[in-house]
């Protein structure tokens, strides 16, 4: 997260009156982007990974663990440190490009939650695989940083939720929940970090869709949960707002776990990766070609079984995050007929990609998303700018969207050398990839953010998600290979990986064969390695129905490949590309390792945090089998993730998973 500006926001009703004035503001600041950056060329191959921490407080002698409420403490603490500061940590923002000497201290930052901390490295890293062997231990300094800076009592946990929020007694310090902002009969408005920006946006949410935000997770049926099952924490006779109408009116349904507010979608914590690309065209490829892997890397990372005290029957937290900022009104739902609101808007402003942006001339139109909804004027502004019709539908499509938090001080005067406008409505789509323009006043090129992913357990395991997707992209541009799938399939293809156990029990659509089909080299760099399951490129030909393109396959076809020919997997395809490049021995045992995570979480051998998690409390001795997460259970659950963090390693944690799988 960059920094946060400061001013008097507007209320929604006022908010919503200058719109329009926003976003035609936000189109000519994008446009006097377009035209400084849109030549820029040779940036530097940068990357950085984002880690968010949920700061836990634990009460051993009780058993009880809590959310601690203390990120503004701990920030100041962080960037009052005289020694980090000497080594250059504090403020900047790495998936900006703020590019730092070696060992710079690493930087933290708000977030949305009051008991949330995201890290980022000091410097972003280079494309050099001594910065892939450097990732991990950054990570592990950056966690004891953290754990240096706050109570003895207190851990950054890599959970991607707290098992317990929603629970009245699951935050330190207490607040009453039913705040004027939140208006949630089960967290309180303190628990959103304070910044004004945090609950004008809450509430603004709201406000716009004229009810509260729901998210209704299935919950799993396990031996003895009542069918149907009825969420025992819902009040159905609260009334300190009207929106407490909701749940009477069936926003809490059976047989799910119901929430109401923003905190339990953005009060989780992800892995997130930040390329910067060389040029306009390379970003735009990255992002196109990345879009696809998206609902793999989630099913792949899955760690989200349990909402507010209950086992979910969902793995993974993407679509309870699309709901808790769903601004969306009835009409642009389809509840009602049009007669407000411009156009019914299929997706909420947090959802998987809806566009390509590459003028690669392998896209072909059947790619696109046929239910895309477009602002037709202000494209038409863009492609009067200069901007290509590619480009310009994406952005024209971001903002049908309306500006949530607006300042009245950016209202005064349109100043084309900021992009405050823009990143009104840019930064809060947020889409499973993001394409970032340069902002202007720095060097920083055009960068892609990687989205999906879910925060893991230990330093290992995010540094191996992080190392992977790096050279997945290195092995995409020097191999120039095809992922390309019709958008829809991708939309399908997210809500598969919800599903539990994802990963092993269910398929996704993905192309069959994604090498060029020019010859066996590709622009003077070295073609994938021969072998049985590496299809070899074939001459040009005319393209068949696109059906023909993409199958259904499962996670560990996709990761290592089909065993009787065909797909030749991702890892094969990485390792293809470590073959052409020559990396020395040593350094590539080291990021076998890695490989070898990914390798067994896709074929089974190794769990997902979210079967760990499940497994960890169904086998607990407190379990009822009804489905219920106990304050006890959560105890040695976030006590566990604490103890694998500390003492396991990753030998200790890779064995323990290993263990778990066999003994299930």
């Amino acid at each position: 997260m960059g920094l946060l500006a400061v001013g008097t926001p507007l209320d929604w009703p006022e908010a919503k009156k200058v719109a329009d004035h926003v976003r035609e503001w936000g189109i000519e600041q994008l446009l006097a982007i377009w035209n400084r950056a849109k030549g820029k060329e040779r940036d530097a191959l940068l990357w950085g990974d984002e880690i968010e921490y949920l700061v836990v407080s634990f009460d051993n002698k009780k058993k009880e663990v809590k959310l601690s409420l203390r990120q503004a403490d701990i920030l100041e603490a962080l960037a009052s440190d005289a020694e980090l500061l000497k080594q250059g940590g504090g403020v900047p923002d790495l998936a900006r490009g703020e590019a730092k000497s070696a060992r710079s201290a690493p930087t933290f930052h708000p977030e949305f939650g009051r008991f949330m901390l995201e890290a980022t490295p000091g410097r972003p890293w280079g494309i050099g695989f001594k910065d892939l062997l450097d990732v991990e231990q950054d990570m592990k300094w950056r966690r004891q940083i953290a754990k240096d800076h706050i109570f003895e009592c207190e851990y950054p946990v890599t959970l991607t939720t707290f098992p317990m929020l929603g629970d009245r007694k699951s935050i330190t310090p207490f607040y009453e929940p039913s705040g004027p902002k939140l208006r949630s009969q089960f967290v309180p408005d303190e628990i959103a970090n304070p910044h004004i920006r945090f609950p004008t946006l809450a509430a603004n949410i709201r406000w716009r869709r004229g009810r509260k935000v729901e998210l209704n997770v299935p919950v799993f049926h396990d031996e003895n949960t009542p069918k149907p099952w009825k969420d025992p924490t819902v009040n159905y006779d609260l009334y300190n707002w009207p929106e407490d109408d909701d749940v009477r009116n069936g926003a809490a349904k059976d047989d799910y776990i119901y929430m109401d507010a923003m905190a339990f979608g953005m009060g989780s914590c992800c892995l997130q990766i930040t390329f910067q690309a060389t040029n306009i065209a390379e970003g735009r490829k990255m992002y196109d070609q990345l879009s696809p892997l998206g609902p793999i890397l989630l099913a792949l990372t899955a760690a989200t079984p349990i909402y507010k005290g209950f086992l979910a029957d969902t793995d993974v937290r993407w679509n309870q995050i699309s709901a808790a900022v769903d601004d969306r009104t009835p009409e642009e739902l389809g509840e009602k007929p049009l007669k407000h609101d411009r156009w019914r808007i299929p997706k909420s402003r947090y959802a998987s990609n809806s566009t390509y942006i590459s003028q690669d001339p392998r896209l072909r139109p059947e790619y696109l998303d046929p239910d895309l909804v477009v602002d037709e004027k202000l494209k038409a502004r863009l492609v009067e700018g200069g901007m290509d019709d590619i480009l310009a539908t994406h952005f024209a499509h971001l903002f049908i969207r309306d500006p949530i938090v607006v300042f009245a001080e950016d209202l005064k005067e349109l100043d084309l050398d900021k992009t405050d406008h823009f990143e009104n409505l840019q930064s809060t789509n947020w889409q499973h990839m993001r394409f970032k323009p340069p902002p202007p006043g720095n060097d920083i090129g055009w960068r892609v953010e990687v989205r999906p992913m879910e925060i893991q357990i230990t330093d290992f395991e995010n540094a191996a998600f992080s190392v992977f997707v790096v050279l997945i992209t290195r092995a995409i541009l020097s191999f120039d290979l095809n992922f390309y799938l019709p958008i829809p399939r991708t939309t399908e293809n997210m809500e598969t990986a919800h599903k539990r156990d994802a990963v092993l029990n269910d398929k996704f659509y993905f192309r069959k064969d994604p090498l060029p089909r020019r010859s066996a080299r590709t622009n003077g760099t070295a073609s994938p390695r021969s072998g049985p399951n590496t299809p070899q490129p074939s001459r040009p030909h005319t393209p068949g129905p696109v059906e023909d393109e993409y199958e259904l396959m499962t996670v560990d076809e996709i990761i290592n490949g089909k065993r009787n020919g065909g797909f030749p997997g991702l890892i094969p395809l990485v390792e293809s590309y470590l073959d052409s490049v020559n990396v020395d021995v040593e350094t590539r045992c080291e990021l076998a390792q890695y490989l070898a995570l990914i390798r067994g979480r896709a074929n089974g051998e190794l769990w997902t945090a979210a079967k760990w998690i499940r497994h960890f409390v169904r086998e607990h001795p407190e379990y009822q089998k009804d489905s219920v997460v106990t304050d006890g259970m959560a105890f040695d659950l976030v006590k566990a993730a604490e103890r694998i963090t500390v003492h396991e390693g990753r030998d200790g944690f890779a064995r323990q998973m290993l263990g778990r799988c066999r003994e299930g």
